[in-house]
């Protein structure tokens, strides 16, 4: 059995720059444009809403590829990373994140430029609030008057990512 050190040193070297690479955060992975390279992580640039007849929509702007996209019901909101309560009026809560995204450039300053934390008087939406951008997930929470029954869905060119909650007709 013949021992080969150098090839032994450097496969520990590659194995090392593959372990190390793995754990960069999605918000320090190379920028790019259109060079075919690694995609640009999505930066979350706004936040706006609007009341409708039978729904309230909710509506996130990204630039870039839009992320996958959680929504939840929770029981409260908080911020991320503080844990800190979310002061919003409502009585019924969802979370929404967006991973892996940002809501800042690479100089850390803040790309989003919709409220941090707002009251709404729509029908049933009643606060919409920036929660985090912290390790590439960007947060968002949205609290509600009753239970809401929502649809959630993207929509392309420009990139955005919507959730309608239903309401009785107010325009009837």
């Amino acid at each position: 059995m013949h021992h080969h050190p150098r090839r032994a040193a450097l496969a520990a070297g590659l194995l090392l720059t593959a372990a190390a690479c793995a754990t960069i955060p999605a918000s320090a992975a190379p920028r790019t444009g259109a060079t075919g390279k690694a995609p640009a992580t999505a930066l979350v640039v706004h936040a706006r809403w609007g009341g409708h007849c039978t729904f309230d929509r909710l509506v996130i702007d990204v630039r870039g590829t839009m992320p996958p996209v959680a929504v939840k019901p929770v029981e409260e909101l908080r911020y991320d990373p503080s844990g800190k309560h979310v002061p919003l009026p409502g009585r019924h809560f969802l979370r929404i994140s967006l991973s892996p995204a940002v809501a800042h450039d690479t100089a850390g300053r803040p790309v989003h430029q919709g409220p941090r934390l707002v009251k709404i008087p729509l029908t049933q939406l009643r606060g919409v609030a920036l929660t985090g951008d912290f390790e590439g997930v960007v947060g968002f929470g949205a609290a509600f008057h009753a239970n809401p029954v929502y649809h959630a869905f993207t929509l392309h060119d420009p990139e955005r990512f919507v959730v309608d909650v239903r309401h009785a007709d107010r325009c009837a």
